[in-house]
């Protein structure tokens, strides 16, 4: 059984590799579509990030062993608070603010919570929102918007100001889905792909006998003798 399965897959990878010219047509062909796609096709999305701090509150104790421990409990609640604050973001009451603010059509309310990302770092009390688009500066714009309306709702529902910003969004210069390489390259495993694919599927449904070895094979016997097939050319003078 070794045999046989050995014996099978070097049959495929000799019809594979005896059709090493129809794969680089095909994978080729997938490079060139993979460049127009992310030369005229592709859309370049910019992203703009700013980042915000949960503050612990200060106490005006002296005695620092209360301090400590007030401390403790402060970063203890702001740490459960992340996750509360990242769905907060992500709000109705916060983006339709937010759009008011910047006069964007509430129609975009839906669009512009799929572009936005919340992300907080692990063990920190940090949480960075990145809002994607088309637009670098509207990607800006609405990226301190959320930082300064988020803040503002924090304090209203929570009448606590523990919110500030480490770092306001800037202008993105660079596309971030600026990933062409990779795609180029997948482009070209997928045409790779493509052309395995149909040379075995095209040998699977091809039934015709190749070769006396196929003939052994199907008949179990041996082959004797063979009738050479000769192609008679018709040039000046009679046939060759």
């Amino acid at each position: 059984m070794e045999n046989e399965e050995e014996i099978d897959l070097g049959g495929i990878f000799s019809m594979i590799l005896s059709h090493i010219k129809l794969i680089i047509i095909l994978v080729l062909l997938f490079i060139i579509l993979g460049v127009i796609y992310v030369k005229a096709i592709k859309v370049p999305e910019y992203t703009s990030s700013a980042t915000l701090i949960l503050v612990s509150k200060n106490s005006s104790s002296d005695d620092s062993a209360t301090n400590s421990t007030t401390m403790a409990t402060d970063l203890s609640v702001n740490s459960r608070l992340v996750s509360t604050y990242s769905e907060l973001i992500k709000s109705k009451t916060v983006l339709r603010q937010v759009e008011q603010n910047l006069g964007i059509d509430q129609n975009y309310e839906e669009t512009l919570r799929k572009n936005i990302s919340v992300t907080s770092e692990s063990n920190t009390e940090l949480i960075k929102i990145s809002v994607t688009d088309k637009d670098p500066k509207l990607a800006y714009n609405v990226a301190n918007e959320i930082t300064k309306v988020f803040a503002s709702k924090v304090q209203e529902i929570y009448n606590i100001n523990n919110v500030h910003i480490v770092d306001n969004a800037e202008i993105p210069n660079e596309p971030s889905n600026d990933d062409n390489t990779k795609e180029i390259l997948l482009s070209a495993v997928i045409g790779l792909i493509v052309a395995i694919l149909y040379i075995v599927l095209k040998n699977a449904f091809d039934t015709t006998i190749k070769d006396e070895n196929e003939v052994e094979k199907i008949c179990s016997t041996h082959v004797i003798a063979m009738i050479p097939i000769y192609d008679n050319k018709i040039a000046k003078g009679g046939i060759k």
